[in-house]
């Protein structure tokens, strides 16, 4: 019985790498006939329903990258549904994984070469992703390096190809990336996505504070720099140094206006002010500066300051 259940199971893996999940599930359902407690089987079979109506509803869409981003974002649905189940299957949802981004693959790469540069950034960026998902991590890196060439310094791709660098095992450029992606925009980045134990330790141990949704995604550069994760810095361009100086002078402007939402103010004004002190540190090193912001991030926050000075 346990021999017949297993290639029952290898077989609708197959599908399910396929795309095919309602193939896959007439397997699994006569494989549960006669191994009716098996719960791989039966967890198998709910992989598979969930996305057997979705996938067949993605031909009503015309549009290639719009189907591509239909599945993207279903995806985040199937993985809300696995986190409420009580024993998920690894090979199961591997074999799942496989069959949704190698489909959403072929919805980007049937789009052709594209003449509108961001249009084009942001295929190779899904085509990146997906490739990532898929485990070809150095096509991956090559297509998401392509797309910021095409579009710079965009914080949802510099992100990517961060978590790429530290799946290689390329920890020194994921830190310095993933550190300008989410000093650049927090909210740009779909964290959801991303896959590399260097930023999921990292966000887990943010998500432990308490915080969720936007405000977690401002708070993961601030703890990034407390914890060590982000502990790569390059020397900043003295024009960088200059708009960053404007955006904490508007932003300390916004923070005095009692409707301001210092949930995000707080943590995006302590990550420019931890920019700054980058700066002068590898810089000049004007002691003097660094007091004075320190003397800020300890007004706005004493336990951050405490964290960050011990």
């Amino acid at each position: 019985m346990e021999i017949q259940s297993e290639e029952g199971l290898l077989k609708a893996y197959d599908f399910l790498k396929q795309g095919n999940p309602d193939q896959a599930k007439t397997v699994l359902e006569t494989v549960l006939e006669n191994d009716l407690d098996n719960e791989e089987v039966i967890f198998a079979i709910r992989c598979s329903s969930f996305w057997i109506e979705y996938i067949k509803q993605l031909t009503t869409i015309n549009d290639d990258f719009e189907r591509g981003e239909a599945l993207l974002t279903e995806w985040k649905s199937f993985k809300s549904f696995i986190a409420r189940e009580e024993h998920p299957v690894d090979r199961t949802l591997y074999a799942v994984q496989r069959g949704i981004f190698s489909l959403a693959r072929r919805c980007y790469s049937g789009l052709g070469e594209e003449r509108e540069p961001v249009r084009r950034s942001e295929i190779y960026s899904r085509t990146g992703l997906c490739c990532k998902k898929l485990g070809e991590y150095e096509a991956a890196k090559n297509c998401l390096i392509e797309a910021n060439n095409l579009q710079p310094g965009t914080a949802a791709v510099l992100a990517e190809m961060a978590d790429c660098y530290a799946l290689c095992g390329e920890d020194r450029k994921a830190k310095v990336l993933f550190r300008e992606a989410f000093f650049l925009d927090p909210e740009r980045i779909d964290i959801s996505f991303l896959d590399s134990e260097l930023i999921c330790c990292l966000i887990r141990q943010v998500e432990k504070k308490g915080y969720t949704g936007t405000v977690l995604q401002e708070w993961i550069p601030v703890y990034g720099v407390l914890l060590g994760v982000f502990n790569v810095k390059r020397v900043q361009r003295s024009q960088e140094i200059g708009k960053l100086k404007q955006e904490i002078y508007a932003k300390e402007n916004e923070s005095k206006d009692p409707a301001s939402d210092s949930s995000i103010l707080t943590p995006r004004l302590i990550n420019m002010y931890f920019r700054l002190i980058d700066y002068y540190v590898l810089s000049d090193g004007n002691e003097k500066n660094i007091s004075d912001i320190l003397l800020k991030i300890k007004i706005l926050d004493p336990e951050i300051h405490k964290l960050y000075v011990k």
